[in-house]
């Protein structure tokens, strides 16, 4: 009697499975979508949110090391680092830094809201949806 054996995957079919697990569980930050639109200037709502958050992370000199800092209202803010402008829609040839909008208790979840800063011109955009959209302020 014969038994049938299911052909094994080869290990590039296993890469792809683990690559695809492992991207699903931990999320990709910080790459901008294909279809990201930029804006030449902020007159959606939250801008002055963005523009709030914007003048604190100054008053803090834009830290670039990411981590919890805390803010004027007795919570904490959060910095992500560098932001890498992998898809370009930001003007290239510049080092920006991201910055969360909202202050919350420390260690809370992270929201979508996001300013990113340019360290040479101070030039600030506001992303009200993680990188699909850039309003600058």
């Amino acid at each position: 009697m014969h038994t049938l054996q299911r052909p094994r995957p080869s290990w590039l079919a296993r890469f792809i499975v683990v690559v695809t697990a492992i991207t699903s569980l931990t999320g990709v930050v910080g790459i901008t979508p294909a279809s990201a639109s930029v804006y030449n200037s902020c007159t959606i709502s939250r801008c002055s949110d963005a523009r709030s958050a914007d003048a604190n992370w100054a008053a803090k000199s834009y830290p670039t090391t990411s981590g919890w800092y805390s803010w004027p209202d007795g919570r904490y803010n959060y910095t992500g680092g560098r932001f890498y402008n992998r898809e370009g829609q930001l003007p290239s040839g510049a080092t920006y830094y991201e910055y969360d909008v909202y202050s919350r208790a420390r260690g809370a979840a992270r929201d979508a809201y996001r300013i990113v800063v340019n360290r040479s011109t101070g030039v600030t955009w506001f992303s009200p949806n993680h990188y699909t959209d850039f309003y600058r302020l």
